[in-house]
């Protein structure tokens, strides 16, 4: 059975953004005043309202022993691995100004530690950077807490240390098993190597395994690649994510040791996002939705179907939405009605917590336009439908009038058979929850403006 065919998603499968939040990222500005995130910090010291809900932190570890051609992430590549001592003294620091402006003992339900390579640090070092976040809050029963393994960096020993502190979800960084698609990247790990961690993970009790691929790296084929989902089935992980190679050399310098002649043509990589789709739903995944798949009994698959999913910068997630907590060099975070973006560089990073600031260098507070659109945007990203009335009461509005604009561009997409509009609400239908960011995309209002600037200066 075919689930989608080339042809569908070269129509369909726009590029755009992932929307782990609205607005996006790149709409972040330095004139930014901290106030924003001090104020909501404050009011969650004294839980007035939503502030007392639990936290989510992410842990940004940027250190990596070698160099990945493919990574577009921050991290600093040294085999030097005493430069993580002081790297954890001001993740400690960092910590300490948070906990100062809003308490210590706040409730956290979700942790992600990631990177570059979060196991790059020793077993001693994990042990002390969990010390100080449980000093600092309250871990809560049931919660997600996930860290990202690159397999080249542990053994059995190792993932029975991250188990006894705490961490229930893994994420191994696999990308493809083919080894020439390997050399090519620069990330030579034999695929016995991540099955023996996989089942070593299960024997000690880890609740997910994720295993993250990708597709239209360079010597990949729609054959090598089958091959590699075909391997992924057999170890069957919880969770699967299937990202897109962007190859941006322009960007990110790594990139350039890519030779672009070995990377699949465009047409192969359509096949292998169809391909992919078809091996991993007949081998009984459910498509949560935008690059993620989980077994049906996986909490984020029962989370989909109960209409509980939510989305935050680490892509799908069932915890409610909530403030988030980034700490570390880039590290993103969002409290009440602002984002906020830490400091690219160690240099800009450490200058900034040695003057007992928070290392935030950019970032946004949100108009409430900004707000309403955000929880519509999310709403089609997550639930994949909007209830107008219930919408109106949340927001004091009238979705007809206010969406007016952008409800009317959905005609095209009701004809494809993408969404439907009723008198309701409006529904994405089962082809179009493959295609849901295009959806999204419609009520994005800085992207919009962005395309008629586009559209006005050709004109000219």
């Amino acid at each position: 059975m075919s689930f989608l065919t080339p042809e569908l998603l070269t129509r369909f499968d726009v590029s755009g953004p992932r929307y782990t939040s609205y607005p996006t990222a790149d709409r972040f500005v330095e004139a930014f005043s901290q106030n924003d995130v001090l104020q909501t910090l404050g009011q969650r010291q004294h839980g007035i309202g939503q502030k007392s809900w639990p936290l989510s932190i992410y842990v940004h570890i940027p250190f990596c022993e070698s160099l990945c051609y493919y990574c577009a992430c921050n991290k600093i590549i040294t085999k030097h691995h005493e430069r993580a001592e002081p790297y954890l003294r001001y993740l400690s620091k960092e910590v300490e100004l948070y906990t100062n402006a809003m308490g210590m003992g706040q409730s956290v339900s979700q942790l992600h530690l990631g990177g570059g390579t979060p196991t790059f640090l020793s077993d001693s070092e994990l042990r002390e950077l969990m010390a100080v976040l449980k000093r600092s809050f309250s871990f809560v029963a049931g919660g997600e807490y996930s860290v990202e393994v690159d397999p080249r960096t542990v053994n059995d020993e190792r993932l029975a240390m991250l188990f006894e502190l705490g961490f229930n979800r893994l994420s191994f960084g696999v990308q493809d098993f083919d080894p020439e698609v390997q050399k090519a990247v620069h990330r030579i790990q034999p695929v016995e190597q991540v099955c023996a961690l996989v089942a070593s993970a299960r024997k000690l009790g880890f609740e997910s395994i994720n295993i993250d691929l990708i597709y239209g790296l360079p010597k990949q084929t729609p054959e090598s690649f089958d091959r590699t989902l075909k391997q992924v089935n057999e170890l069957r992980p919880e969770r699967i994510a299937l990202y897109a190679y962007a190859h941006l050399p322009e960007r990110f310098k790594p990139q350039r040791r890519i030779l672009a002649a070995e990377l699949p043509a465009a047409s192969s990589k359509i096949t292998m996002l169809s391909r992919s789709m078809d091996a991993l739903m007949n081998a009984g995944y459910v498509y949560v939705g935008m690059d993620h798949f989980a077994l049906p009994d996986d909490a984020l698959a029962v989370a989909k179907r109960q209409g509980r999913l939510h989305r935050n910068f680490q892509g799908y997630s069932t915890q409610p939405d909530c403030d988030l907590i980034g700490l570390g060099i880039s590290a993103i975070g969002r409290m009440g009605t602002s984002y906020s973006q830490n400091a690219k560089t160690m240099e800009e990073y450490v200058d900034m917590l040695d003057h007992n600031q928070l290392p935030i260098v950019k970032g946004l507070a949100l108009s409430r336009d900004d707000l309403i659109r955000r929880a519509w945007i999310m709403a089609i990203m997550c639930q994949g439908h909007v209830h107008y009335d219930v919408f109106n009461e949340a927001w004091l509005i009238d979705s007809k009038k206010y969406f007016a604009t952008e409800l009317s561009q959905l005609d095209s997409l009701q004809s494809q058979g993408l969404v439907e509009l009723m008198d309701s609400g409006l529904q994405v239908t089962p082809m179009g929850w493959f295609f849901v960011r295009g959806v999204a995309m419609v009520f994005d209002k800085y992207l919009q403006a962005d395309r008629n600037r586009t559209r006005f200066s050709k004109i000219i």
